[in-house]
């Protein structure tokens, strides 16, 4: 699954201006503006923090006018990993290759491995056309990719590239043609 979720316990600041505010509410607050959209090498991409529990007998710290509890949340995280099938729609179409949206992330399949036949750029719609089938890519497409890379890189974030260049991948009204072509050979 590219999205996971993790039960995790830690402790949370919650400032003087949040006083005012039931606990849950203020530890909330102030956890997604911790975590949400964050990346770390463990969990992935941080998407959501829900379901918090805190213990109401917080802790002062001398000069520091905060409240610091105990809480357990969980987190909902994107971390893809090699070899996941991942379905998504087209989102951008550039010469070097397809952008495809998995949810909190585009992944990338690289001209080269959209398809096992040569391929023609269109930039006036634009498109991808494969030249022996006339079979098209277009903005909005539902695609079946396998992932084969994820990197994260400084400044950049998260990389997942991906792969159309296998049995049963590519767009899905390929698969589906693909599919009635092997059951009505039976």
């Amino acid at each position: 699954m590219v999205y996971k979720l993790y039960r995790v316990k830690g402790i949370v600041r919650i400032p003087p201006n949040k006083f005012d505010k039931p606990l849950e509410e203020a530890a909330l607050e102030e956890l997604r503006n911790m975590y949400e959209g964050a990346l770390t090498k463990e969990l992935g991409v941080i998407v959501a923090i829900a379901d918090v529990k805190i213990d109401p007998l917080g802790k002062i710290v001398m000069g520091d006018g905060a409240t610091y509890h105990n809480t357990e949340f969980t987190i909902l995280a994107f971390n893809p990993f090699q070899k996941e099938v991942v379905e998504g729609e087209i989102n951008t179409i550039i010469p070097q290759g397809i952008f495809v949206n998995l949810g909190a992330q585009d992944g990338f399949i690289h001209i080269s491995q959209i398809a096992d036949e040569k391929i023609e750029y269109d930039p006036t719609r634009p498109a991808f056309i494969l030249r022996e089938s006339r079979r098209m890519l277009e903005r909005g497409d539902i695609v079946r990719a396998r992932i084969y890379g994820v990197a994260m890189m400084r400044g950049k974030g998260l990389r997942v590239h991906m792969t159309m260049r296998q049995p049963l991948l590519g767009k899905m009204e390929w698969i589906r043609r693909t599919i009635e072509k092997i059951k009505s050979r039976k």
